[in-house]
């Protein structure tokens, strides 16, 4: 596998010193592969029942990327980063007397499209296109879900006068940052890699039930932060 996989990357670099790069006012560019969401995690505290304290960490996760781009001219381009839906697991990590203690608290999915204003420079080496990117993200979390393992644990805390519990996430809006290349393997075609820094910020409400009727609700923000890691092709038209 590693022989294979360096002697892809080996075509890849010959074939772009061979073929040179270089966009134009009107180029569509359409970009697409795999992205990775690695969040930064952090969380306030978590209050629990009989004062134990935890906080919320956030898993990672892949899906595959559409990401259209437009050159506005020679030098600059608007990008819009697109994924099929993100779903992470969420875990609760103890804090103070329960410090390290964890288990799985939820999950949820999420919509990250992320505008980006783009600066291609030009001048090339050996015809790749470096371009670095400014904007705005909007975070859209749907299918909230509270896991069995942190209903349980609060039946317990509370001598089982809680038996469910709901999870609610507003949605963020956030800046972000990014710099990726476009590696010219043909006339039109390029491999690309790109890195995004987002700021996602949200509210979460965790509501705990008895028979389907509130028992309580724990509010904290959690600064899920991501590195957004991406690889594919690129596509000029």
């Amino acid at each position: 596998m590693k022989n294979t996989l360096a002697a892809a990357v080996s075509v890849c670099l010959l074939a772009s010193a061979q073929t040179a790069l270089s966009y134009e006012p009107g180029d569509w560019i359409l970009r697409a592969g795999v992205v990775t969401v690695a969040p930064n995690s952090s969380s306030d505290d978590i209050a629990l029942p009989t004062g134990l304290v935890a906080e919320a960490r956030v898993d990672d996760d892949t899906q595959l990327s559409i990401i259209p781009a437009y050159m506005v001219d020679a030098n600059w381009g608007v990008e819009l980063l697109a994924a099929t839906p993100f779903e992470h697991n969420i875990e609760a990590r103890g804090k103070g007397a329960i410090a390290g203690v964890s288990l799985d608290a939820g999950s949820t999915k999420h919509l990250p499209p992320t505008f980006m204003v783009q600066w291609y420079p030009r001048g090339d080496v050996d015809g790749w296109q470096p371009y670095v990117g400014f904007g705005l993200n909007y975070t859209l979390f749907f299918d909230e879900d509270v896991d069995g393992e942190l209903v349980d644990l609060l039946g317990d805390l509370t001598g089982g006068a809680v038996d469910g519990a709901d999870l609610d996430l507003d949605p963020s809006w956030g800046l972000a940052a990014q710099v990726g290349v476009d590696i010219p393997v043909a006339d039109q075609w390029s491999i690309n890699l790109g890195v995004w820094y987002i700021d996602i910020d949200t509210e979460a409400k965790i509501t705990a039930t008895s028979a389907g009727a509130e028992v309580t609700t724990v509010k904290f923000d959690v600064d899920i932060d991501p590195w957004v890691y991406n690889i594919g092709v690129a596509y000029r038209f």
